[in-house]
């Protein structure tokens, strides 16, 4: 057996000057990054897009709290600030009347609810025919319902914990929808308020909500309807300034 051997070797005397320089350029690199991070760390605490959805997700409604406050602040600054002046009387009569049409009073009152669920189908379980996609609720299947309780005399509704308008946007974003700036998975809770009986009808009537049942039927997705003998929104929080307008004939 080959014995090891243990080979000495000397350094350049230039050795001696270069680790000194090193030590001082570890320290500064130290010390530049302690300034930045402030005491946090450097690395992303997203690891992905999800995190990064569900980051935004937060800060939208704590601005969207913050932004309803100050709303409210300056409605009661309005109502105070100039009494006795009948112009401005009559332009928050006006006000009022409008209020109630652009959502933006509480509404109480019955209504229906509907949840919409993906199905609990394997992707091995998969009838033939059948994809990915069709085990999943769209937001063309949320749109569905929403429309359907427009049509049938809803005066107020509500998506998950959010008051809507008729200008409310559903959108999909992967398996899961964004609405005003939030994100949610389902079930999809829709809710409306007005007539019960005349709800479920035109439900019964909808060609969409009836095509969203023949999945139902094939494929499991969830779809549950109650009605209810109280319902009770907040106002509506959002932005109601439209980006492109038409007058009306």
């Amino acid at each position: 057996m080959a014995e090891r051997r243990t080979f000495l070797t000397t350094r350049p005397s230039g050795w001696s000057l270069l680790v000194p320089v090193v030590a001082i350029l570890a320290g500064i690199l130290f010390a530049t990054s302690g300034s930045v991070a402030q005491g946090r760390s450097l690395r992303s605490d997203a690891a992905g897009i999800p995190d990064i959805i569900r980051q935004e997700t937060k800060e939208n409604a704590r601005m969207t709290q913050e932004l309803q406050a100050l709303e409210t602040e300056v409605e009661q600054l309005t109502r105070t600030s100039t009494p006795g002046n009948a112009a401005i009387g009559e332009l928050k009569r006006e006000a009022d009347a409008l209020a109630v049409a652009a959502g933006r009073t509480p509404v109480e009152g019955p209504g229906v609810e509907v949840q919409l669920d993906d199905s609990e189908l394997g992707v091995d379980a998969l009838p033939p025919g059948f994809t990915v996609d069709d085990i999943v609720v769209h937001q063309q299947d949320v749109q569905a319902v929403v429309n359907a309780f427009w049509a049938g005399g809803a005066e107020a509704m509500m998506i998950q914990d959010q008051r809507i308008i008729s200008t409310s946007a559903v959108r999909c974003v992967g398996n899961t929808l964004i609405l005003q700036g939030r994100v949610y998975s389902p079930p999809y809770r829709i809710r409306a308020i007005g007539d019960p009986q005349r709800l479920r009808d035109i439900l019964e009537q909808s060609p969409e909500v009836s095509i969203y049942k023949e999945y139902v039927k094939a494929v499991g997705l969830g779809y549950d309807v109650a009605s209810f003998d109280d319902f009770s929104f907040p106002a509506y929080a959002g932005s109601i300034t439209p980006d492109y307008a038409t007058v009306a004939p």
